[in-house]
């Protein structure tokens, strides 16, 4: 009887303990991409951004007008004038505009996702962090990203704290 009574007691104080840190459990959600869009080290890269894929844009553009020099070079009647070495000579070298020309939009291509990874990295991680602190000093146990949650239950929107945290109004 006594180890009935030891067992029951015993159950009761592990249920009362679960119970407890299930009422504890606080949720939050914060949607990242409303908070990285309202820093302002990221209206910053956005213009960095910017310039960079202007520039690229401008040497594809001068690399393209090039290409339309040499062909219609090769398509006027002046090369009637050439002779045959120099013909193949003009076209090799257009030839090997061309391959420079595609070659340059898939590096342009690259390197656009490469700076744009590059400037997001610090302002995401800072906002990670700064969503971790907010988490931690309101005793927040999970913090689910908006963004990618269909449904989910009843939570704090930590946006506000968040965005006080960052000096962000």
């Amino acid at each position: 009887m006594k180890k009935i009574v030891t067992i029951v007691v015993v159950a009761l104080g592990l249920m009362a303990t679960g119970n407890q840190a299930k009422a504890q459990t606080k949720i939050g959600y914060i949607s990242l991409n409303e908070l990285i869009a309202s820093m302002p080290e990221s209206k910053k890269a956005d213009t960095s951004y910017s310039d960079f894929q202007n520039a690229l844009s401008q040497q594809y553009e001068d690399y393209n007008k090039e290409l339309r020099e040499q062909d219609s070079m090769l398509q006027s009647k002046d090369t009637a004038k050439l002779t045959k070495a120099q013909l193949e000579v003009k076209r090799r070298a257009f030839s090997e505009l061309y391959i420079k020309v595609q070659g340059f939009q898939q590096q342009a291509s690259q390197q656009l996702q490469q700076k744009q990874q590059e400037l997001l990295a610090p302002i995401q991680k800072k906002a990670i962090e700064a969503a971790q602190a907010v988490a931690k000093e309101n005793g927040y146990a999970y913090v689910f990203v908006k963004d990618v949650l269909i449904a989910y239950p009843p939570a704090d929107d930590l946006m506000p704290l968040v965005k006080k945290k960052l000096n962000i109004k």
